[in-house]
């Protein structure tokens, strides 16, 4: 941690990542993640506290959120889009059904299903 900190890396390319500090120990890094999570998180505390930076892994998570929000409001405005047609259609469908049973003519409009005006039976 403390070579990559200072810039002086030996063994990797110097970068700020968790890769970077597996090959500066000398571990693979699958290691750092499942059997050292704690020092990986203390990794990435110093590099926040010495650096100012932010970590990349952070800063593409925090990309990758802000494209997930906006593909979510995206399918809540079709959904919601989706949802007042469908309820338009109802609707629509309700009027006609309440005009042939009252014996009134489809506005001009509309189109029969099938093209001799019959109801399937």
């Amino acid at each position: 941690m403390g070579r990559l900190l200072a810039g002086q890396p030996t063994g990797s390319n110097g970068s700020l990542t968790v890769v970077a500090l597996a090959t500066e120990a000398g571990v693979h890094r699958m290691a750092l993640h499942k059997r050292h999570a704690d020092l990986k998180e203390e990794f990435y505390a110093r590099v926040r506290a010495e650096t100012h930076q932010t970590p990349e892994v952070e800063k593409r998570f925090r990309k990758e959120v802000v494209r997930l929000k906006e593909a979510l409001k995206d399918f809540r405005a079709a959904e919601a889009e989706s949802r007042h047609r469908a309820e338009q259609m109802a609707l629509a469908a309700a009027v006609l059904i309440l005009r042939s049973s009252t014996g009134q003519d489809a506005p001009g409009n509309v189109v029969p299903l099938r093209p001799d005006g019959t109801r399937p039976t």
